[in-house]
């Protein structure tokens, strides 16, 4: 059977109890809840799954029902962007899937999930409608505050359900993408406007590295702030080359970089390939050298 990974981003990081029926729901579609992160900061939760595609599509349903019976974002707070109460919802082939079969999944899935909660969804990445819509930013700029004046104009009908946002949930975003790594580095200062020039540099909107979408935000729980980053293509614009750009970056200002993280899953080849770099391999080092992969080869 073919194998879809889903990494759905819900906007609640702090209330486990809604973290928890939200993790239930996705189990009893019967697929493999592989991830649960959380980030009290952000407000935000990251769930990654995998299946073969109708009980991956289930799951997806299971989780706006518990998430739109929990979520109101008119109370809602966070340092992360966030559009709806599901905020966004990518399909990735994994195995025996193509993109075709997770763009169809995402038209599906995005059409149901309207359909059963009179919710707005936009389609993105490889599933979307127009190109003006490709890009998750794009959707999501004015966030849920301005969604209304958003959907009042036009060019922003949503592609499935009502013209206008659900009262306490938002709209949603459905798409199909190849594997995104999440990837934050934090800073040792708490001054914002520096993680913000930071991002500014390295994002490729603004000119930086292309493949990444970054932003600067503050953990105030910490004291300190962060440059959160997603990387769309970690083998044209790997871990490594991001770390010493942001680096970089801060030292300009007096500024070390504390830490970084990677939210959710993470392929075994983006993080081989930055140990190969920070440890100098030469060119015969191979994925064939690591042990685990010789294993699960023999296996």
């Amino acid at each position: 059977m073919p194998i879809i990974e889903c990494v759905p981003n819900i906007s609640e990081g702090r209330r486990q109890d809604v973290l928890d029926a939200c993790a239930a729901a996705v189990r009893g579609a019967g697929v493999r809840l592989l991830d649960v992160k959380p980030d009290a900061a952000h407000n935000r939760t990251v769930y990654t799954f995998a299946g073969e595609p109708a009980s991956v599509k289930a799951a997806v349903l299971a989780l706006f029902d518990a998430a739109l019976a929990h979520i109101d974002l008119r109370s809602h707070a966070g340092e992360h962007p966030r559009l709806g109460a599901v905020d966004v919802v990518p399909f990735i082939p994994i195995e025996g899937a193509t993109m075709a079969d997770c763009v169809t999944l995402a038209r599906e899935t995005a059409e149901a999930a309207a359909a059963a909660h009179q919710l707005p969804v936009y389609l993105y990445e490889e599933a979307a409608s127009t190109p003006a819509r490709r890009n998750l930013e794009d959707i999501r700029r004015g966030e849920f505050e301005g969604l209304a004046a958003k959907m009042a104009r036009p060019e922003w009908a949503p592609d499935f359900g009502p013209s206008a946002p659900h009262v306490s949930a938002g709209a949603s975003v459905i798409g199909a993408r190849m594997a995104l790594i999440a990837y934050n580095i934090n800073l040792a200062t708490d001054r914002l406007h520096v993680a913000k020039r930071i991002a500014t540099a390295v994002r490729h909107s603004s000119g930086g590295l292309r493949f990444v979408k970054a932003m600067g935000v503050t953990l105030a729980d910490r004291g300190i702030v962060q440059v959160s980053m997603n990387l769309t293509n970690y083998e044209k614009t790997p871990i490594h080359r991001v770390f010493e750009f942001v680096r970089r970056e801060a030292a300009r200002y007096g500024v070390a970089e504390l830490e970084s993280e990677i939210i959710g899953l993470v392929p075994s080849a983006a993080l081989t390939a930055s140990a190969a770099w920070f440890l100098q391999m030469n060119d015969e080092f191979s994925d064939a050298q690591i042990l685990e992969t010789q294993l699960r080869q023999s296996s």
